[in-house]
C-alpha cells in the first residue's frame, strides 16, 4: 500500500515523462563532424532553459540514419521517452541514396501514427534534393515528404537547410553537414514549427505561455 507521498509506478513515468521531447533524426541534428554541444538541438535545450527548466530534451538522432531505420527504433524510444512532441528530421538520406519516395512517405506515416497513439505530437523538419539527382526525382521527393505531413496533419517545415545549403561557408568540407556556425540558423529555422507545441509543454510546467 503506498502512502500519500508515493507516487505509483505509473505515475512516476508519467510524470518523468510529461515536458519530454523526442529528436528522431540524422547527421544533421546529430551535430556530424562538429562538438554536440554546439548542435541545433544543444543549442535549442540552451534556448528553452531559462523558462523551461525541467524539460527533457532526448537526442536520438543517429548519422546516416533513413525513414526505415528511424522507424524501427521509433517504438522504442517512445517507450522510453514518452515524448509529448516528436521531432522527426529524416528522408534525407532516402534521397541521397536513390531509395524510393514512395517507400520513405510511408516510412514517414507509420512513424507519425506511432506517435499520435502515444499521444505526442509531431512536427517534421523537411528536405529538399539538390538539382543533380534528376529533376523528377526531386519533384518524386519533395512531393512524397509533403504527403506525409498534410496526410498525417503534422506540423510540417519545408526545407530545414534553407539559409544553409546554399551557403558554401556555412558547410563543412563535404558540402553536405552544416558547420558550428550555421548551428543557430538551424535552431531558428526549426524554431518556426516548434515555438507554439515548446510554448504549450512550458506553459504547462510553469505557467509561462510564451518563450
Amino acid at each position: 500500500m503506498f502512502g500519500s507521498g508515493v507516487l505509483a509506478s505509473s505515475d512516476v513515468r508519467q510524470s518523468a515523462s510529461s515536458h519530454s521531447v523526442l529528436v528522431l533524426g540524422d547527421s544533421i541534428s546529430a551535430a556530424y563532424g562538429i562538438d554536440k554541444r554546439r548542435g541545433w538541438v544543444a543549442l535549442l535545450e540552451q534556448r528553452l532553459a531559462p523558462q523551461c527548466p525541467s524539460i527533457n530534451i532526448h537526442n536520438a538522432s543517429v548519422s546516416g540514419e533513413t525513414s526505415a531505420g528511424g522507424l524501427a527504433r521509433l517504438p522504442a524510444l517512445l517507450a522510453t521517452h514518452q515524448p509529448r512532441l516528436l521531432v522527426v528530421e529524416l528522408g534525407g538520406n532516402d534521397g541521397l541514396r536513390g531509395l524510393s519516395p514512395g517507400q520513405m512517405s510511408k516510412n514517414l506515416q507509420q512513424m507519425f501514427r506511432l506517435a499520435a497513439a502515444a499521444d505526442a505530437q509531431v512536427a517534421l523538419l523537411g528536405m529538399l534534393m539538390p538539382p543533380n539527382l534528376g529533376a523528377a526525382y526531386v519533384r518524386l521527393f519533395e512531393q512524397a515528404m509533403r504527403d506525409a505531413a498534410v496526410d498525417e496533419s503534422v506540423l510540417f517545415l519545408e526545407f530545414f537547410l534553407q539559409g544553409v545549403a546554399s551557403q558554401r561557408a556555412l558547410l563543412q568540407a563535404d558540402g553536405l553537414h552544416p558547420t558550428a556556425a550555421a548551428q543557430p540558423r538551424l535552431l531558428d529555422n526549426a524554431w518556426q514549427i516548434l515555438e507554439q507545441p515548446l510554448a504549450k509543454i512550458c506553459q504547462s510546467q510553469t505557467g509561462v505561455s510564451a518563450l
